[in-house]
């Protein structure tokens, strides 16, 4: 037996209607109240307010699919490309798509529209390529088809990018630059999602050796370059110089999001009367990366045993070269302590052969060891090559090799100074050597320079 009951109102115990039929509209509830269905209950018909159902029991990795409308869709792109195709529009459908893994950094999401339809105005695929990133779509009309009403490029889990602060920022492509040419703190204030992205690309140089300088008519020798380090990771595209220890893993720097001291070296000191060897460089360090100083240019005091000075150069990153008076005296060791790859090259040797001026060598730099001295007053020797790198924007040569006593050396290419002159500061750059009472060059400080990707 089966029973009807016709009204067209319900009202609760108060008198307010609970159900209440006019015309052809049906209103449940009162103004204030909250509708509830009960657990285990599910609705249809009633139609969306601008959200969608996530489909967390299917994660949309293969190479195409069809979203459906009021639907969210979770892609994983970690092993190819995929297409999401978009259903019909009609008005008021919407579709959600996001990236599951961080991986449309690696591989792109398409989103496709279904035949003649358009996403926003045009009829062309849409490309997400960001990590982490996420779209909503709602179909609006014909003339706009799908519109983006929600466009992130971030998570929960966090910042797509590195976001840091400290030294003077400059902006290259997707690239964020900080460069130091002093003491300062490298910032971190959020890492990267994607650990790929916290991996920085560096240039660390220390300070350069000071050039030597000579009493009598003996030169004295050029300051080596103070040591030159580089990391260049493939995610912040530019050209590294031929130094770049990116191969070898414990060179890398992995940041996290805390305070980075660093630490910029200042340039050694002249070779003069008191002290006829040039003073080596200070270091450079930034995380566990340290650039060791030029070393000083050898120099000379008539007399033996020489006790202000020394004819050989001192050891360093880069080697400082052998002051004239003796033949083919050793320059300072490069690449003190080793690194690899080498931080520096060996400063060069004194003269190898006989006169009594003999040419003093040429301070190492950080690709080329500098040039032996010459058997007479005008032949020291020329300051190692420095290294060239574009992680600025633009290739810059540092760390070159300070250049023998003024009468003949030349400073390497990266700031080297010619003999008698400084070496240019920010490079490394080792100082110049001098003669007969004229003080040596100073080195050049040195510099730290960071870049990663920020967008």
């Amino acid at each position: 037996m089966t029973s009807t009951i016709k009204v067209n109102t319900i009202q609760n115990t108060c008198g307010a209607d609970i159900i209440k039929e006019s015309s052809n509209t049906i209103t449940i509830g009162a103004s204030g109240d909250t509708v509830t269905l009960a657990s285990g209950a599910s609705q249809t018909g009633f139609g969306r307010t601008g959200t969608v159902d996530w489909q967390t029991s299917s994660i949309k990795s293969t190479s195409s699919f069809t979203a459906v409308d009021g639907q969210g869709f979770f892609v994983d792109a970690s092993g190819n490309s995929v297409t999401a195709n978009l259903p019909a529009g009609s008005a008021g459908a919407i579709v959600s798509i996001a990236d599951y893994n961080d991986s449309f950094g690696t591989n792109d999401c398409i989103i496709s529209a279904n035949g003649s339809d358009k996403i926003g105005g045009k009829t062309l695929d849409v490309i997400l390529n960001t990590a982490g990133q996420s779209v909503t779509l709602l179909f609006v009309d014909s003339t706009e088809g799908w519109v983006t009403i929600n466009d992130s490029t971030e998570n929960v889990a966090g910042n797509a990018f590195i976001v840091a602060t400290g030294g003077s920022i400059s902006d290259s492509g997707n690239c964020r630059i900080h460069t130091f040419t002093g003491p300062g703190t490298f910032t971190v204030t959020a890492a990267a999602q994607c650990a790929a992205n916290n991996i920085l690309s560096h240039v660390v140089v220390a300070g350069g050796g000071g050039g030597g300088m000579s009493t009598g008519t003996d030169n004295g020798a050029g300051g080596g370059a103070g040591g030159y380090r580089e990391v260049k990771n493939p995610a912040t595209p530019y050209t590294a110089s031929p130094l770049d220890g990116y191969p070898s893993a414990p060179n890398r720097i992995t940041v996290s999001a805390q305070a980075y001291p660093i630490v910029v070296g200042g340039g050694g000191t002249a070779g003069t009367s008191s002290a006829q060897r040039g003073g080596d460089g200070n270091n450079s360090v930034f995380s566990t990366v340290t650039s060791a100083g030029g070393g000083g240019g050898g120099g000379i005091q008539p007399g033996s045993p020489f006790p202000n000075g020394g004819r050989g150069g001192s050891s360093g990153g880069s080697g400082g070269g052998s002051a004239g008076g003796g033949l083919n005296i050793t320059g300072g060791a490069g690449n003190t302590p080793p690194t690899t790859p080498a931080q520096g090259s060996n400063g060069g040797l004194s003269s190898s052969g006989p006169s009594p001026d003999k040419g003093a060598g040429g301070g190492g730099g950080a690709t080329a060891i500098g040039t032996q001295g010459g058997a007479g007053i005008c032949t020291s020797g020329n300051g190692g090559a420095g290294a060239t790198s574009s992680i600025t924007g633009s290739p810059v040569a540092r760390s070159g090799g300070g250049g023998g006593a003024p009468t003949g050396g030349t400073g390497g290419t990266g700031g080297g100074g010619n003999g008698g002159q400084n070496g240019t500061d920010n490079t490394g750059g080792g100082g110049g050597g001098n003669r007969c009472g004229g003080n040596g060059g100073a080195g050049g400080s040195g510099v730290v320079i960071i870049r990663y990707k920020f967008q």
